[in-house]
């Protein structure tokens, strides 16, 4: 990307003369191209993206962090300005600072995201569709966890991967048989405001080493549904989910149900990246079969 197209954007967003000193691409683009700006009026931190859906990926990923920042003490960054441009759409958010976690980093993302979901409202889903990576996440409200998990989650991504040919008729058969019997296995909680995307790769520390969450993918759902992606990919500390079990208790046998909220961004997963994640989908479906 050309300094000048990052100068006039700049200009645009913030409505002043701006001169940049600096510009790097840094880590935390897996989606988009993500950079580190050194301007005459502060640090920021910017994402930039050619796709034809990119435009639409900025706007609900600007309304998720103002979501977030309204309802949490966690440090979000603060969304300033996106713009579609003729070619590529951009996304200005503040720069977070970071350094090492401090000694409750772990205590306070478990308390920290508790309070968050206990956030509620009366239905599943949330007023707008948004995006989960690169791929639409739609919302549509529903009255029960069940028929939200079944409508706007798991089929959804199921009838994309077979569009994609990712899985066969046969197995399509299977997800749709074993969903009612997954979701009975799930309590019934009051929805709650979930990031979404919760992994080691959206966690970050602030400049005082408390905990950061960033590329929300927003939505009322169920609570265990943030835990159970904390669990895919690791890298949680168990001082973590001791805190938040304190602070807002899980139902029994949770442990049980890690794998059944994972299958949707294993489906996700399976649709952004391919087959190997097939696999892992295929076992906890056998599961019900």
């Amino acid at each position: 990307m050309e300094k000048s197209t990052v100068v006039e954007f700049l200009e645009r967003v913030l409505s002043r003369p701006v001169e940049v000193y600096s510009f790097k691409a840094v880590g935390g683009g897996s989606i988009s191209n993500a950079y580190k700006l050194e301007t005459s009026t502060g640090n920021y931190f910017l994402k930039a993206d050619s796709r034809a859906e990119a435009a639409q990926m900025f706007r609900a990923e600007g309304k998720g962090l103002k979501l977030l920042r309204a309802n949490s003490r966690f440090t979000i960054p603060d969304f300033i300005g996106r713009d579609a441009g003729s070619s590529t759409a951009m996304l200005l958010m503040e720069h977070i600072n970071s350094a090492a976690r401090n000694k409750t980093y772990w205590q306070d993302l478990g308390a920290w995201l508790a309070e968050l979901h206990r956030t509620t409202q009366q239905d599943f889903g949330l007023d707008t569709h948004n995006f989960i990576g690169s791929l639409p996440q739609q919302n549509n409200y529903e009255s029960t966890w069940g028929e939200f998990f079944i409508n706007q989650r798991i089929i959804p991504q199921a009838r994309l991967a077979l569009r994609n040919g990712l899985i066969s008729a046969s197995f399509m058969e299977d997800v749709e048989t074993t969903l009612p019997e997954i979701i009975n296995l799930m309590p019934e909680e009051p929805p709650s405001l979930v990031h979404g995307d919760l992994w080691s790769g959206n966690l970050m520390v602030d400049e005082k080493g408390s905990p950061c969450l960033v590329d929300p993918a927003v939505y009322f759902g169920h609570r265990e549904m943030d835990i159970a992606f904390s669990r895919l990919f690791g890298g949680f500390s168990h001082e973590f989910y001791q805190s938040y079990h304190n602070a807002y208790p899980m139902e029994p046998g949770i442990e049980g149900r890690i794998d059944l909220y994972n299958l949707y961004p294993l489906f996700v997963h399976l649709n952004l990246f391919g087959r190997s994640y097939f696999g892992q989908i295929e076992m906890i479906i056998s599961r019900f079969r």
